[in-house]
């Protein structure tokens, strides 16, 4: 008997966002999303992650719109998104009402599946959209952050995704941002999550470090219930293994894919032609399609590298590269190990990146960095040592209560502030997680000249 095995499909969120930069438009997707309803995938994930800054940031769409049309078209296959628990689609805790606005509003229109995640793991941070999702009628897949450190071991994880099965997670997923996860690793933590946990195990790793086909084989040897792939025209590298191959490689092994040839070869055809222009166009930089071992030597996600060296570049500091490398994991584990995710990743390559340059650590430290050691993010993996705290923020008190709990509802404010242009809550929420953006797109949608510069109109009168 063939053991069953099912595939997610990322490329209209993940794999666009890892080698795009989130600049696929709807109309790219509308043609082909038919032909993605009949191919037997286990789900789509299209929404969430950074589509909805990139639909009113860069491609003035509403990201709204694009759910409901998509869902219009899809029948057989459950719709995902992913979301960053309390931080929902941005980079800052919400207030709860927003998170439960949210997460509402996202089934109602058209979402399935929310799989939501922490950037520390602190299961704390993650309630609100559990809940929310369960009476919504929605299904809550609980995303472990992976990553590598001290503290970080397979018990650790195990630990947590018997936390979230107790939480009420549907289902879990072992989320590899970093492309980390070893075969030999994803084959016992996935054994050992499905003995402590009688929930379906999805795994999502990336491309980048070049061992992403191997741990994904081990990992449905292990007894993975869900595979996160990309169509071939926008795999590899950066984004997810491609969804064709691994396919054929696993059914040549006995596993039932339940995906069916002829459509995913459809699916690829339609969507090389828009890789060669994005390729054209320069947005699809062929960087993102290179494999980076040395994500595995530092434990730092690909793009953290290349964001590091552009800017040290910029201030013509390249040749501090290595130095700021080697500096990264030793501020992780000042910080208390936290993951290398959205929005960690980015804090702490900055705090590293000034440590060299001043030549004093923590002489210079980020806003962001002192409300992390505050306890404004959530729990740290690992304690924060007193002397490394005191270097930082000094005396100050560090809270211990969920952050959350600290906001007050925001709802009502932003409904007032956004009243002129918002036709309905999606309008507000928009609003709400993306201020400028959204207030920009509304007030085009209402008014033509909303941001026309005035002109300053020269007459001049000829007198006879």
């Amino acid at each position: 008997m063939s053991k069953k095995i099912r595939f997610t499909e990322t490329v209209l969120r993940d794999g666009q966002q890892s080698q795009i930069a989130t600049r696929m438009p709807t109309s790219d997707m509308l043609p082909i999303i038919k032909t993605m309803d009949e191919a037997g995938y286990h789900a789509i994930e299209m929404w969430g992650g950074a589509t909805f800054d990139a639909c009113l940031r860069y491609l003035n769409e509403d990201p709204w719109e694009r759910l409901r049309k998509i869902r219009a078209e899809v029948k057989n296959t459950k719709l995902q998104m992913l979301l960053r628990g309390q931080n929902l689609l941005g980079y800052k805790n919400y207030a709860d009402d927003v998170v439960r606005d949210v997460v509402e509003k996202s089934i109602k229109n058209g979402i399935d599946v929310i799989r939501v995640f922490d950037a520390l793991n602190d299961l704390r941070n993650l309630k609100t959209s559990v809940v929310a999702a369960k009476e919504a009628g929605g299904e809550c897949q609980t995303a472990i952050s992976y990553t590598t450190s001290a503290i970080h071991t397979i018990d650790y994880f195990v630990q947590l995704a018997k936390e979230m099965a107790q939480l009420g997670a549907d289902s879990i997923c072992i989320k590899d941002m970093a492309g980390v996860l070893t075969p030999e690793t994803g084959f016992e933590l996935v054994s050992r999550i499905k003995d402590a946990v009688d929930l379906p195990l999805e795994v999502h790793t990336h491309a980048t470090s070049g061992i992403a086909e191997m741990t994904y084989l081990k990992a449905a040897e292990a007894g993975a219930d869900i595979l996160d792939t990309a169509i071939s025209s926008f795999s590899g590298g950066t984004s997810q293994p491609a969804t064709e191959s691994m396919a054929i490689a696993l059914e040549g092994m006995g596993f039932d894919t339940g995906l069916k040839t002829d459509k995913l070869a459809a699916i690829a055809d339609y969507f090389n032609p828009i890789r060669d222009r994005f390729r054209k166009e320069g947005l699809l930089n062929p960087k993102v399609k290179d494999t980076e071992p040395k994500t595995l030597i530092y434990q730092v996600p690909g793009g953290m590298l290349s964001n590091l060296l552009s800017q040290l570049t910029e201030q013509g500091l390249q040749d501090k590269y290595d130095e700021v490398l080697a500096e990264v994991p030793k501020v992780r584990a000042d910080l208390g190990y936290p993951p290398l995710v959205t929005p960690l990743s980015q804090m702490v390559g900055t705090q590293a990146l000034m440590n060299v340059i001043s030549g004093a650590r923590y002489k210079m430290v980020p806003n962001e960095i002192k409300d992390y050691v505050r306890g404004l993010y959530g729990r740290p993996p690992a304690p924060i040592a007193k002397e490394i705290q005191e270097k930082i923020i000094g005396n100050e008190k560090v809270i211990t209560e969920r952050p959350a709990d600290l906001i007050a509802p925001q709802l009502p404010e932003f409904r007032k502030e956004i009243k002129q242009y918002a036709h309905s809550e999606e309008d507000v929420l928009m609003y709400a997680l993306f201020p400028q953006q959204a207030k920009d797109f509304l007030g085009r949608r209402e008014d033509p000249f909303y941001d026309v510069p005035l002109q300053t109109i020269e007459v001049s009168i000829d007198i006879p």
